[in-house]
């Protein structure tokens, strides 16, 4: 992959090259002719951590072989993406002209004029509720990486002024948001831990819930500045692996409870990304419907170069290998770019790719008003 992606083994080589490119970078960024994407703000869970969950003392960690085994800037060595290769904010970054990756917020590297290009603030076990994933001891719900983003916000002003930086922010940045489908898998269906809330919380009760406190952190960010917003809704997770290995279901079944409660509240998302268009002025909130985008490769995987949908190519247990996850022990498919899932839970690198150009392309049965390369372009 081209050098200009600094994310390297070596730490100092990474800063040197960094400081010679970044002259021609932020002119670029500045002008934002030809495309190109000024920044990227990532928010969410394991789908699109970039390793900030290497620094928390966690259970929740893809810093282990064969872990981002083809992610090609770390020489295929462990990032704490929790795929082969890169994630889907990755490579929409990518393909909309962003200089670098966004830099895990945790990373001590996280710091300076790197911080113009993105930052990522997602987490592995990370939800849009506090309480969300407390079976991994540790990790940055929705809540604490809006503090950590209001961190970088202050910083920005350092950098630039507090003129420039609102227009960086305003209007050269994309605030991408994935995140949801934790405070089902690992919040409200987790009998251990939710017991309480599911005796308390109807199904309804509990998604009016998460809508009323994502509306609260959405409007949160929309007051830091953030004027351009990618919300994807929660997939199709009745489907992955885990569940279907768990569930002994035939490879065409998925589980019927999570995927139900995922839709009853993709539906409650749809109509608060329109309320928020509706009443902040000035805001574009793009809504994908990453459950219809995976479902359809899910569906028809063999149609899109897949030979399967149902087995994890790294993990063990079961008729999916979708108990344990991926790790130096588990079996590991020598097809990669051939299986929808990585591991139990997340996407290979080759889905992510077809759904990553799904949404910058604007499919409108996938996502709407407008693609991301509309959105990246959109002068406010």
């Amino acid at each position: 992959m081209d050098s200009k992606y600094f994310h390297a083994a070596n730490h100092k080589a990474s800063v040197l090259l960094l400081l010679i490119t970044f002259t021609a970078a932020v002119a670029a960024a500045g002008s934002d002719e030809g495309g190109t994407l000024g920044a990227s703000y990532i928010f969410g869970d394991s789908l699109v951590d970039a390793g900030n969950n290497n620094f928390l003392p966690t259970l929740s960690k893809a810093n282990i072989k064969p872990n981002g085994i083809d992610f090609q800037p770390s020489g295929g060595k462990p990032t704490g993406r929790y795929t082969n290769g890169r994630t889907i904010g990755d490579i929409v970054g990518e393909e909309l002209g962003q200089q670098h990756y966004a830099v895990p917020f945790l990373d001590p590297n996280s710091t300076g004029q790197v911080i113009l290009y993105g930052v990522n603030y997602a987490s592995g076990g990370g939800g849009i509720m506090n309480a969300t994933g407390q079976i991994f001891v540790n990790r940055l719900s929705m809540d604490i990486q809006i503090d950590y983003f209001n961190i970088t916000r202050k910083q920005i002003d350092k950098l630039l002024g507090a003129s420039k930086a609102r227009e960086h922010v305003m209007k050269k940045s994309i605030f991408s948001i994935t995140i949801g489908s934790n405070d089902f898998l690992n919040n409200y269906l987790l009998p251990v831990l939710s017991i309480g809330a599911r005796v308390s919380q109807s199904p309804d009760a509990f998604v009016d819930d998460l809508i009323s406190h994502l509306r609260s952190q959405l409007t949160r960010l929309y007051q830091l500045d953030a004027r351009k917003f990618i919300i994807g809704n929660v997939g199709p997770i009745g489907c992955i692996p885990y569940q279907r290995t768990i569930n002994q279901l035939s490879e065409n079944e998925c589980v019927a409870l999570p995927n139900k409660l995922a839709l009853q509240y993709n539906a409650k998302l749809k109509d608060l990304v329109a309320e928020l268009n509706d009443n902040l002025p000035g805001a574009t909130f793009v809504h994908a419907n990453v459950y219809d985008l995976v479902l359809e490769l899910i569906t028809n995987y063999d149609k899109y170069g897949f030979k399967t949908a149902s087995k994890a190519c790294c993990g063990n247990g079961g008729q999916y290998a979708g108990i344990i996850p991926c790790g130096p022990t588990s079996s590991l498919c020598e097809d990669r770019d051939k299986h929808v899932f990585w591991d139990p839970y997340h996407p290979s690198e080759a889905a992510n790719v077809i759904i990553a150009k799904q949404l910058l392309q604007g499919d409108p049965r996938y996502v709407s008003p407008m693609g991301l390369k509309e959105l990246r372009d959109l002068d406010l």
